[in-house]
């Protein structure tokens, strides 16, 4: 499990907050890559169970990475599923660490792509004190 303080803690669930539930994101999930979930905020609506997303989520990102070897390419940093209601965006934070967005339609892909780097960097400032 990643080390992470109180005070770290909640400083991630201010900008999860103010970045990206603020613009239509229904969850944002931050896990390690053997799918310990290390924070999550969601909008209050979301009803699935985050262990085993969080799980999911991280096996996922595993399968793609090995794909992306395969192809000839070091890594994909990050991985978009769009669904008929809901999607998902998966970023890396680090070599250990995932940032998961789950969102609806009313969500530009572009937009929170641009938000979610954002969030990255306060992310990693946070981890880097």
């Amino acid at each position: 499990m990643y080390n992470v303080s109180q005070e770290q803690l909640e400083t991630i669930d201010v900008i999860l907050k103010d970045d990206l539930l603020s613009i239509g994101v229904h969850c944002a999930i931050i896990i390690d890559v053997a799918g310990n979930t290390i924070a999550q905020l969601d909008n209050g609506r979301c009803s699935f169970d985050v262990a085993s997303f969080a799980a999911l989520a991280a096996g996922n990102f595993a399968a793609v990475d090995a794909m992306a070897k395969l192809v000839g390419e070091q890594q994909f940093s990050l991985h978009f599923h769009r669904g008929e209601n809901e999607s998902i965006h998966f970023s890396k934070v680090n070599e250990d660490i995932l940032l998961i967005c789950i969102f609806g339609q009313d969500v530009s892909l572009g937009f929170l792509r641009l938000k979610t780097s954002e969030v990255i960097d306060k992310i990693k400032l946070i981890w880097s004190r």
